[in-house]
């Protein structure tokens, strides 16, 4: 039988990791990689037969390609903390890694939730992700929405996986400005410079574009504080480039 490697990033991943390891324990091997928590992730993790690597956090694609090295085994499943495999998708998998056919790796669709309610709209009706793929024929690139490159062919499943990417609006805002510090400095290094029309016009762009036109409408309040949590990502980004560029650190 073709075995799997389930790899976790984590960074104080508490709330978290418990879940997420038993949702991927058909795997063969799991890997936990933590960026050195501060909480309870890897006592919680301990509890669990899983390989826990420590590493410090330079970038999510780094992180992830040093675990996969680290894997025995080809196929690999790449689940953030805050998702979980459902047994559909867990049945999709078994059966691609027996019989993949010419696929290298498989995209699964995400139901995401915020305020513990599944949102369905706002662009997350297209959300999908390459999460099962052959390590020889895959490598993720990007500094904080990193993409994963491939050099085969790519299949889908049928099922969704659940993620529960922020508990409240507060984790959220938190989690906006750590992918906006990342991404400044990213475009920083590129000599990217701030403009009136970084500040004053992609913002509220960004939330027509998921409140409007991506139906975010639909979705209620819940629709309406995810597009203006996204406007504020969009800003708080080209603040702190702009501070960046300032101070020409």
């Amino acid at each position: 039988m073709t075995k799997i490697t389930a790899i976790i990033p984590t960074l104080n991943e508490e709330i978290h990791i418990s879940s997420a390891i038993k949702s991927v324990s058909f795997a063969d091997e799991i890997i936990v990689i933590d960026s050195y928590s501060s909480d309870k992730t890897i006592a919680i993790a301990e509890k669990f037969n899983v390989k826990i690597i420590k590493r410090t956090f330079d970038d999510f694609s780094s992180q992830k390609n040093f675990a996969i090295s680290q894997a025995k085994h080809s196929w690999i499943y790449i689940l953030d903390a805050d998702e979980r495999v459902t047994p559909e998708v867990e049945l999709e998998i078994l059966k691609a890694v027996k019989n993949p056919k010419d696929f290298v790796g498989f995209y699964v669709k995400r139901r995401f939730y915020f305020f513990c309610k599944p949102v369905n709209f706002g662009g997350f009706q297209r959300d999908k992700v390459v999460r099962l793929f052959l390590k020889e024929h895959c490598t993720y690139n990007g500094f904080v929405h990193e993409r994963i490159f491939t050099n085969g062919k790519l299949g889908f499943f049928r099922h969704k996986i659940d993620h529960f990417s922020y508990r409240n609006y507060d984790h959220y805002i938190s989690k906006m400005n750590h992918y906006a510090n990342i991404r400044a400095h990213e475009l920083h290094q590129k000599g990217k410079k701030v403009t009136v029309f970084h500040l004053m016009i992609k913002p509220p762009a960004r939330f027509f574009i998921h409140f409007v036109i991506r139906l975010g409408f639909l979705d209620g309040f819940s629709g309406f504080i995810f597009a203006k949590a996204q406007a504020y990502g969009v800003y708080s980004r080209y603040a702190k480039l702009r501070l960046l560029n300032q101070n020409n650190l």
